[in-house]
């Protein structure tokens, strides 16, 4: 990487508050997560000479696109400052902070503004659910279900049963975990829900089949949400952090990325990797891409992760991808405790998206906040100890977009 890129600061929203209940929408989202980013970072509005968006559904979910010119209406001081929205589904404010990355290092702004943001409370369920299966081949799945990405996802779980054998008891502790964690957190969707003892097993009442492969509990929890980032140079972190004092020592900043796509058929996708060490080669793909760009070996330099768990099945992919297990063995970290707080590297402080929520287009960018908030020793009751480096893992659809961030404390 020929030019770092800081992270001077970020703010992200209630993802328990439904907007809609308060008369508001995403354009308020977006001005509240802009002026907290803002705010953060100690950056004037007159600083950001750059903005980019992720945004998945707006067109579906509030009728509303061009979201890149909605900054400026709703923050009129960045009127005037280039902007433009992405789309990855799942994995949009990633690629919007991989473009702005991208600007930075190229010498053509200094100081960037990222901002992912998502509305789905505004319309019933079922009807949110529909328009998320935009992000997959529409009509073309061939995966005969009622609900597209707790059926796709629950393919998921078959195909390892198929590979390697696949005891549900681990799912089922992928999802204790991640509402634990999430209690932890003041911003987390589910901070104040509670449970019982059956919630976290194969009961068939209180934790339904909701397609095969998938339970009530493996599901994330789709809401709305936005977070924001201010990302710079090197020239503009130390220009304006020494005017207050201070030195990057200790400043987070993104050291390695990978970013890798695949078609957009879940079975296509499968058949490709039959013979294949992992189930998603192209996921293994990115996390070495950003190991490599950040120049380390591999996990065990990593103090912890905050990765997709759209579903539990993708946190147990992600697991032995990320290589904290061998291929198909991810009930092993879970087992001994590798992924909870204190083990050897914890998943998912904040949650994740079992827990904390998942609000589409602000996953991404809500997750390099916490891993920027990890790093920087300012992540709260969800703080993990001596952390060193955090990695994110974000996917868009059925792994279709994936994009890896390894975020450090400047040395």
């Amino acid at each position: 990487m020929s030019e770092p890129v800081f992270i001077l600061g970020g703010h992200q929203t209630d993802f328990a508050k439904v907007w809609s209940r308060a008369g508001q929408d995403l354009s308020d989202m977006t001005r509240e997560a802009t002026l907290g980013a803002l705010q953060a970072s100690g950056v004037a509005a007159a600083d950001i000479q750059s903005i980019h968006v992720g945004n998945a559904f707006g067109e579906l979910q509030r009728g509303q696109a061009h979201l890149g010119a909605m900054v400026a209406q709703v923050v009129p001081e960045l009127w005037g400052v280039p902007a433009m929205r992405h789309e990855g589904a799942c994995a949009s404010s990633s690629l919007a902070v991989l473009t702005a990355m991208a600007e930075i290092e190229a010498g053509r702004y200094d100081c960037v503004l990222v901002l992912g943001v998502e509305e789905f409370k505004n319309l019933p369920g079922d009807q949110s659910s529909v328009n998320q299966n935009a992000a997959a081949w529409q009509g073309r799945e061939d995966i005969d279900c009622t609900f597209m990405w707790p059926a796709a996802f629950g393919l998921l779980a078959q195909e390892y049963e198929r590979r390697y054998g696949l005891d549900r008891r681990y799912l089922n502790r992928i999802a204790e975990l991640n509402y634990g964690n999430a209690r932890r957190n003041p911003l987390a969707q589910t901070r104040k829900w509670t449970f019982e003892a059956r919630s976290f097993t194969d009961d068939d009442e209180i934790n339904p089949v909701i397609e095969p492969g998938t339970r009530r509990q493996d599901c994330g929890q789709i809401t709305d949400g936005a977070c924001a980032l201010v990302l710079a140079s090197a020239r503009f972190a130390q220009s304006h952090w020494g005017h207050r004092g201070r030195s990057l020592v200790g400043m987070p900043w993104i050291e390695g990325w990978g970013h890798r796509n695949a078609g957009l058929r879940l079975k296509d996708k499968l058949e490709r990797s039959r013979d294949a060490r992992h189930v998603f080669p192209h996921v293994r793909q990115t996390l070495e891409d950003a190991w490599r760009r950040a120049g380390i070996a591999g996990v065990d330099a990593i103090s912890g992760i905050e990765t997709h768990d759209c579903f539990t099945t993708t946190e147990y992919m992600a697991i032995d991808h990320f290589g904290l297990t061998e291929p198909g063995e991810s009930w092993r970290a879970i087992e001994d405790g590798s992924i909870e707080p204190g083990g050897r590297c914890p998943v998912n402080m904040s949650g994740g998206l079992i827990g904390c929520g998942h609000p589409v287009g602000a996953t991404g960018a809500r997750m390099l906040l916490d891993a920027a908030r990890q790093v920087s020793g300012q992540a709260g009751d969800t703080q993990i100890e001596g952390v060193r480096k955090m990695q994110t893992l974000n996917i868009g659809g059925s792994c279709a977009t994936v994009v890896s961030f390894v975020v450090s404390p400047w040395s």
